[in-house]
């Protein structure tokens, strides 16, 4: 089986932010993670990530959030995109109320 490409979009938040979701389904888990997702999931603003969830190989699934990085909990594809965008308007918000 080779990988599938199951979701790819890039949604507008302002003029100058957007999110960008990739997920691929993977024929055997990632070195660090036990599932066989491959994603990265990331919220910019005027080029500068602010929030960013990912499982690349030997790091497993982890997310950074203004800069600092912390394990995260996958638990389906769905609840992925849920907490990241989550997490996402939290930065947006944030922001706006600056």
């Amino acid at each position: 089986m080779k990988a599938t490409l199951l979701l790819k979009e890039r949604i507008p938040f302002r003029e100058d932010s957007f999110a960008e979701l990739v997920l691929w389904q993977v024929p055997a888990p990632l070195h660090g993670s036990n599932h066989g997702f491959k994603y990265r999931l990331a919220f910019v603003r005027s080029g500068v990530c602010l929030v960013r969830f990912d499982n690349e190989a030997g790091k497993g699934d982890h997310r950074h959030i203004r800069g600092k990085e912390s394990k995260y909990a996958f638990v389906s594809p769905e609840k992925l995109v849920q907490d990241f965008l989550r997490e996402a308007r939290r930065a947006d918000d944030e922001d706006r109320d600056a």
